[in-house]
């Protein structure tokens, strides 16, 4: 069952608090300068350009639906919410209070003192970017102990924000000093693209990863990964629980640092995702081609999620494709995972919105991404009045495809079968805004950063018929979409 996080403005809160939120919401610096530029050739190099170029200390460029791309900047404020406490920073000023295990209350109601107090000017809105950890889901559905005591959750307002589109780019700031930085970077020559598939025209440079490193690395630790996943078929057939999504972390090798905004550029010439994201956030560094999303929520309520689950490698022939696609289709484990995981995201909708309102718009379709193809369903429903997106967020929270079902007993099974946290991977990355709509990417096929580690993740669903060798096979098609695109600092 999800966290009750209804009327979350209203109910939960301490004078005390409310006060606190609307001091700080009212010290975030309004967007009152804004430009619009000519559009940018290629969308993709422009934002990743504004990403290398050091403009603060914290940033995300987050690929929305219908080619619209986002960066956004700044460190000045921003929300970072921990089991027990949630702290918010802003015009030089911190605060901080508890969250008495709610951290993704206190989270909302941060974010409603930030609408209220920006409701009447920036346009009427205020966006927000950020990430959730995958430890929010046992405070939500499992058992809390099992979240630590790392942050949870994170959250940019940001200091500048660029939206660039096919036809034309546009700049908001705190001030014209922003504005001015962003039309002169976007103002230099273009660099020298890279072909489509990410590659550059000589592999055996130091800076690229060859064929031969791509393929040590995603069979690295596959033994362990088919003892977890044999362990995890035992626990299914127990009765324990109907399917559980287990991965395998993948640190890459020691040399030189990964270039995380050349990897971005690189991957995504060659992925075909549902969203992308690149960032330095709150700790984390990520660069992602997030095969579906958690959840979309539009202003006007609407709120629609996209379970992706059933897996087939996606190549260079179509011919091989075409047949794996038709084997796809007509595998009953593959089937069977699927529909199981429909099924329960109409069930975590349902309790979240209008009677009746629920649909299953599309079924089963195959999608590409990059060097799979998946099984792909879409639900859409319509908020209930007394809901928000952070109701929603924390009923569909995390993904059902990278959890398992039930989710609670999946989440236990993982805690016993993985051997440590996940982290930002199967969390969420997400923009939003103070209107009431979010936009929430599930990080999947994504390089992930924290410290001097790096690494890669890969996950397989296992049921009753799944066997240790496919599912080994299948985290190796899921992190050849990432590998090959690795790019390294060099110099």
């Amino acid at each position: 069952m999800s966290t009750d996080l209804r009327n979350t403005g209203n109910t939960g809160n301490t004078g005390n608090t409310r006060n606190m939120w609307d001091s700080w919401a009212s010290s975030v610096p309004a967007l009152v300068h804004a430009s619009t530029l000519e559009p940018c050739p290629d969308l993709a190099a422009a934002a990743t350009r504004l990403a290398q170029a050091a403009l603060a200390d914290q940033y995300m460029v987050y690929e929305a639906a219908g080619g619209v791309w986002h960066f956004a900047a700044g460190s000045a404020v921003h929300l970072t919410a921990h089991p027990a406490t949630i702290t918010a920073r802003a015009a030089g000023r911190t605060w901080t209070s508890p969250t008495d295990g709610r951290p993704l209350t206190a989270f909302a109601d941060a974010l409603t003192a930030l609408s209220a107090a920006h409701g009447a000017h920036d346009g009427g809105r205020r966006h927000f970017y950020g990430w959730a950890a995958f430890e929010l889901a046992h405070l939500l559905h499992a058992d809390p102990g099992a979240a630590g005591d790392g942050p949870l959750l994170h959250a940019l307002i940001p200091a500048v924000e660029v939206t660039l589109t096919d036809d034309r780019t546009v700049v908001r700031a705190v001030d014209e000093a922003w504005l001015r930085k962003v039309a002169d970077l976007l103002a230099e020559p273009t660099p020298r693209q890279l072909p489509p598939d990410g590659t550059t025209p000589d592999e055996t440079t130091p800076d690229v990863t060859t064929p031969d490193v791509t393929e040590r690395i995603v069979a690295a630790g596959t033994a362990a990964y088919g003892g977890a996943v044999a362990r995890t078929v035992e626990d299914i057939r127990a009765g324990l629980l109907e399917k559980a999504v287990v991965s395998r972390k993948v640190p890459l090798p020691a040399g030189p640092p990964v270039d995380f905004p050349a990897t971005y550029l690189a991957g995504r010439r060659a992925n075909t995702p549902a969203r992308s994201y690149l960032l330095d956030l709150g700790g984390h560094r990520a660069a992602g081609f997030s095969p579906e999303t958690v959840l979309e929520v539009g202003e006007n309520g609407r709120v629609s999620t996209q379970p992706l689950a059933g897996t087939r490698a996606r190549g260079t022939d179509p011919a091989e494709n075409e047949r794996l696609r038709a084997q796809l289709l007509a595998d009953p484990k593959e089937i069977h995972e699927h529909a199981v995981s429909v099924r329960l995201a109409w069930d975590e909708m349902t309790a979240v919105c209008r009677p009746g309102s629920v649909a299953v718009e599309e079924f089963m379709a195959v999608r590409p991404r990059g060097s799979v193809q998946h099984l792909a369903s879409r639900l859409t429903g319509r908020l209930r009045p007394d809901a928000g997106p952070w109701d929603a967020f924390a009923s569909l929270f995390p993904a059902i495809t990278a959890t398992g079902v039930s989710k609670r007993s999946a989440l236990q099974a993982l805690a016993r079968h993985e051997q440590e946290p996940r982290g930002l991977y199967a969390g969420a990355v997400f923009r939003g805004s103070t209107d009431g709509d979010l936009d929430a990417a599930l990080v999947l096929r994504t390089l992930i950063g924290e410290g001097d580690a790096t690494w890669l993740r890969a996950g397989a669903g296992v049921t009753a018929q799944s066997s240790p060798e496919r599912e080994i096979e299948e985290t190796c098609e899921k992190l050849r979409s990432v590998a090959p695109y690795l790019r390294y600092t060099t110099g």
